[in-house]
């Protein structure tokens, strides 16, 4: 595991992490925290500390060092993950067979039919075969660098194509059928292609490679989408189109815009609204929010205006609330979808729209006025209920009570009736405090701890001198410095993580506890610290007698018993004198 350790010691996890979460250092050190990627929350609660290279979930107890956490947010093996990592830094990786297990080897395959695929599709295109197809982009105006960028091919009508070269590339039957690329026939003599005269849109995960496919139909083949089915690469509630292309934008302009389609991606992106994506052919789902949350919390839906799509429209929304976003709202007018409005408005036009999005509060409010009588009290009461359950997502009270006279002043309700609804309606929600739970430790062990993992040097001199002491079988943090002993000892090369692993949970909370509390300073010369706590433990060694002995003068005198109160008098005093 010797390149593994490299790999750590050559990446820094707050610039890997802060690649998938939005981090924000605490005070001047060297603490970082987010909201968490692997669960909903409201009150970040994921620390990434940069000296131990090490992050923490105190709200899902999620946990470890930068390849758990590639391999976590990912969703790669270990093998894939160290590759990524490697890649992205320009280590060169041994190829080792050890680090591939079966699943890894698969997984492999699939990415390697897809670009096969892929490069297919792109040939195809420009082929008899794809006359349709070019059709198809040229009615709807796209150019061909746009076409290039965004990797848009065909199928080949016969429905073989893609097998002939899968086969012929030694892929094994297993591989082909667990692609989603390729599909066996009922009777069971030889296989076909799922994509058969279809224009196709490749499918990307975060990192960029292709994992899946889309293919419109040219003609009136139903569906209309076809999308790759789930594989060991592809779990389609866990990606969005486009997002490998737009994370960068979305954090630079601190917002993404969310509309339904590949084809609308595609248009956004020709205005200049390059932080666009879109969900792949499903409903919007918890994962691909928090996908989004990763990179900003603020959000404009710019769904299809017909009225799948803002059914579509207002089930995101709710999904997006519960996750803490900032909503606006932007619909078009002429009954356009975005990439037809900016064809036919120009991009200047929508990017003027499109900044000038409503909040989301208010564009259902004005659902609420077409709905309801807004010239009888009982109207404008019936609106504000169909708005308090919306309202009630919003995670900050002030941001709510604000939110709810702005509405109430909109929809002409006497604000003060608002707000006495909105008590009655909406329990106030108390927000768990983020951070490391303050563990129960005497300040010496915290402070102990701390040093020894500061340093080597402190380790090496200090520990043997910490197990001499009489104290330390009644530390709480025994089991913790006993591990780190063990390591010292073993000669293993010293990482937070690999400690973190050594120890059951409750030391591990401990642990985690000391090393995340920001309330202590840190040492600036912990070898000092270290060996001061050292002092004070030897001084309880030698206190414990004489603590104990007057323990037993003073239940002798609670007991009325003279004259074994007098005995251990006299024992206390020898000690004393000794």
């Amino acid at each position: 595991m010797e390149f593994v350790e490299q790999l750590k010691s050559a990446v820094d996890i707050v610039a890997v992490i802060g690649q998938y979460v939005r981090l924000k250092r605490v005070g001047a050190g060297p603490r970082y925290m987010g909201r968490c990627p692997f669960h909903t929350e409201k009150t970040p609660s994921f620390s990434v500390h940069s000296a131990y290279q090490f992050y923490k979930c105190f709200g899902c107890n999620a946990g470890g060092d930068v390849i758990k956490f590639v391999m976590e947010v990912e969703r790669l093996s270990f093998y894939e993950a160290l590759k990524l990592l490697a890649d992205r830094h320009g280590i060169s990786m041994p190829q080792r067979a050890e680090y591939a297990d079966p699943d890894t080897k698969l997984r492999a395959a699939l990415y390697r039919m897809h670009e096969l695929a892929l490069s297919l599709y792109r040939s195809a295109l420009d082929s008899p075969a794809g006359a349709a197809a070019r059709a198809y982009l040229q009615k709807r105006g796209l150019e061909r660098a746009r076409i290039e960028e965004f990797a848009i091919g065909c199928s080949d009508p016969s429905g073989q194509a893609l097998t002939r070269v899968l086969q012929r590339e030694g892929f094994t039957a297993e591989q082909l059928e667990a692609s989603g690329l390729i599909m066996a026939r009922h009777e069971g003599s030889g296989f076909y292609d799922r994509f058969r005269g279809r224009l196709m849109f490749p499918i990307h995960n975060e990192s960029g490679k292709v994992i899946a496919f889309a293919g419109r139909a040219l003609g009136d083949e139903e569906p209309k989408y076809l999308n790759s089915p789930e594989t060991p690469v592809y779990r389609k509630s866990w990606v969005l189109y486009n997002l490998h292309r737009a994370r960068h934008q979305i954090r630079k302009q601190d917002r993404a815009v969310l509309v339904e389609g590949y084809m609308d991606v595609i248009g956004v992106w020709s205005s200049g609204v390059e932080e666009v994506v879109a969900s792949c052919g499903t409903a919007l789902t918890p994962q691909q929010v928090r996908l989004l949350r990763r990179h900003s919390d603020k959000v404009v839906v710019n769904f299809d205006p017909d009225s799948a799509g803002v059914s579509a429209a207002e089930r995101s929304i709710q999904l997006l609330l519960e996750e803490s976003l900032r909503v606006r709202v932007l619909e078009l007018e002429g009954g356009l979808d975005p990439d037809d409005y900016v064809k036919q408005r120009g991009p200047a036009e929508y990017r003027l729209r499109l900044d000038r999005a409503p909040g989301y509060f208010h564009w259902l409010a004005d659902r609420a006025r077409a709905r309801y009588d807004m010239g009888s009290a009982e109207g404008r009461l019936a609106g504000l209920q169909f708005l308090l359950p919306a309202i009630q997502q919003v995670s900050d009270k002030l941001e709510r009570a604000t939110i709810a006279n702005d509405v109430a002043t909109y929809l002409g309700v006497e604000p003060g009736l608002v707000l006495e609804r909105f008590r009655r309606s909406s329990a106030q929600r108390q927000e768990a405090v983020a951070g490391p739970p303050a563990p129960e430790l005497r300040p010496v062990e915290k402070f102990l701890l701390r040093s020894l993992l500061a340093s080597d040097e402190v380790r090496q001199q200090v520990l043997p001198m910490v197990k001499a002491t009489a104290a330390f079988q009644q530390l709480a943090t025994r089991r913790i410095l006993e591990a780190l002993s063990a390591m010292s000892e073993a000669g293993t090369t010293f990482s937070f993580a690999e400690l973190e692993a050594r120890l059951e949970d409750p030391d591990r909370r401990l642990l985690v506890g000391v090393a995340f509390d920001d309330k202590e300073a840190e040492a600036t010369n912990p070898l000092v610290q270290a060996l001061a706590c050292v002092q004070t433990l030897a001084k309880e060694d030698r206190e414990a007698p004489r603590s104990e002995l007057k323990a037993r003068v003073n239940a002798a005198v609670r007991a009325g018993n003279v004259e074994e109160a007098l005995k251990w008098t006299e024992e206390l005093a020898r000690l004393d004198r000794r």
